[in-house]
């Protein structure tokens, strides 16, 4: 008769708080444009799809956006253009 193993659960490894957040209503659709709004009032970034509908971040003060474009075609990310960060 085998001895039976004992196996213990994976632990996890405790990674530094992370919120993703997905818009699946917006899959598939094709951009027309992407733009950056900064006002005293107002800031959001309003991505406009082909179909007419949009998508829009609205940003809090004291935020930093880095806007970077990248190439996912391989799998891998290769950057494409990087722009000046913009403070809110």
């Amino acid at each position: 008769m085998a001895d039976s193993k004992v196996t213990r659960s994976r632990r996890r490894k405790k990674v530094p708080y992370r919120r993703v957040l997905n818009f699946p209503q917006t899959k598939g659709k094709i951009v027309a444009d992407v733009e950056l709004s900064l006002s005293s009032d107002y800031r959001a970034v309003d991505i406009r799809f082909e179909d007419k509908t949009a998508l829009t971040l609205s940003i809090e003060p004291c935020f930093r956006i880095a806007p970077v474009l990248a190439n996912w075609k391989t799998g891998n990310y290769r950057l494409l253009k990087r722009w000046q960060p913009v403070l809110s």
